[in-house]
C-alpha cells in the first residue's frame, strides 16, 4: 500500500465516523450563557430573571434599547418619535461589503432601523423624553440618523419643557459616514447647550460600552452623569493608549468605578435600581 493510499483510506474511516456520531441539539447551549467575568455557566432564564446581571458577580451584560425601555419606563407609557427617521447611503459606501448591506444585516440582528429609539414616557408618573442607543445596530455607532434622531427629541423636551435622559451604548462615529457623522457630534452638543441655557435637566446614563464620539459630544456633558456598574467608557481605545504613551494602564483603566474615582461621572447606579434612581432626580430637579 502506498503512502496515498493510506491516506485515502485513514480519510475515508474518519468520514464514515463522523457520520456515525451522535448529533446533539444545539438548542441545548442556548439554554446557558457564560458569564464574561466570571465565567460561570449561567441558566439564561434565571439570567433574564435577574435583569441581564450575573448573580455571582454583578457582572451587567448589555441589553437591547427596548429591554432597556422596558425597565425605566412605566408600563405602556412609552411613545416612539421620529421612527420615520431611515437610514441611507449618502456616499454611496463600500469596503469589504456595501453599507446598505451591512444596514440590513443590522437590521436583521437587532431588529431596529437605526442604533437609538427616541419618544417619551412616563416614569414613575413623571414625564420624561428618553433616546436610548442599542449596541446591536452595527456596535451603535453614530450616523447621521442617530445623531438627527437624538437633536430631535432634545429638541422636543425643550419646546415641552421636559427632563431629558440618553442612555449611550456605542463604539463611536460611523466610519461609512465619514465627515457626515463626526458632524453630529456638534449638531447634539448644540442642542444639549439649549437645554442648559433654557435650565432643563438633561441625564445621561453610560452603559456598556461607550466610547468615541459619542463620548466626546452628548455623551459625557450632562447635567448628571451616571454609569452603569462595571461599564467601559472612553475616547479611544485602551490598546491604542497604551501603544501611544508606551505604558502599562492600570487593570481597571475605563471602567465606570475608574471614572467614579477621577470625578469624571456622578454615580454608578446597578440596573435593578436604576428607574427608582432616575425618578428621584427628575423628582429633586421639577419645576413643580
Amino acid at each position: 500500500m502506498t503512502l496515498t493510499d493510506w491516506f485515502n483510506k485513514r480519510k475515508m474511516q474518519q468520514i464514515a465516523a463522523r457520520d456515525n456520531d451522535v448529533h446533539i441539539d444545539d438548542s441545548i447551549g442556548k439554554l446557558w450563557t457564560l458569564c464574561y467575568n466570571c465565567s460561570s455557566q449561567l441558566p439564561k432564564k434565571d439570567l433574564e430573571n435577574n435583569l441581564m446581571v450575573c448573580p455571582n458577580c454583578d457582572y451587567h451584560f448589555r441589553i437591547g434599547a427596548k429591554d432597556r425601555i422596558k425597565l425605566i419606563s412605566d408600563e405602556n407609557s412609552f411613545i416612539e418619535m421620529f421612527s420615520n427617521i431611515k437610514p441611507c447611503d449618502p456616499l454611496e459606501f463600500v469596503d469589504t461589503q456595501s453599507y446598505k448591506h451591512r444596514q440590513e444585516q443590522a437590521h436583521e440582528k437587532s431588529g431596529l432601523d437605526e442604533a437609538v429609539i427616541t419618544g417619551t414616557c412616563l416614569i414613575s408618573g413623571q414625564k420624561a423624553a428618553i433616546a436610548v442607543m442599542d449596541f446591536d445596530y452595527m456596535g451603535g455607532s453614530m450616523g447621521s440618523v442617530v445623531g438627527e434622531k437624538i437633536t430631535r427629541i432634545l429638541e422636543y423636551a425643550l419646546e415641552h419643557k421636559l427632563p431629558s435622559i440618553v442612555f449611550t451604548a456605542s463604539g463611536g462615529a460611523r466610519m461609512q459616514e465619514s465627515a457626515l457623522s463626526l458632524m453630529q457630534m456638534a449638531k447634539t452638543s448644540c442642542a444639549v447647550a439649549k437645554l442648559n441655557e433654557a435650565k432643563l435637566l438633561y441625564i445621561t446614563v453610560l452603559c456598556e460600552p461607550t466610547f468615541g464620539g459619542v463620548t466626546a459630544s452628548f455623551g459625557t456633558i450632562g447635567d448628571i452623569i451616571i454609569a452603569e456598574k462595571g461599564a467601559r467608557i472612553g475616547f479611544a481605545g485602551r490598546r491604542v493608549i497604551e501603544q501611544t504613551i508606551r505604558q502599562k494602564l492600570p487593570a481597571d483603566f475605563q471602567t465606570a468605578e475608574y471614572l467614579l474615582k477621577y470625578g469624571q461621572i456622578d454615580f454608578i447606579v446597578e440596573r435593578k435600581d436604576m428607574k427608582e434612581k432616575l425618578a428621584k432626580l427628575i423628582a429633586l430637579h421639577s419645576n413643580k
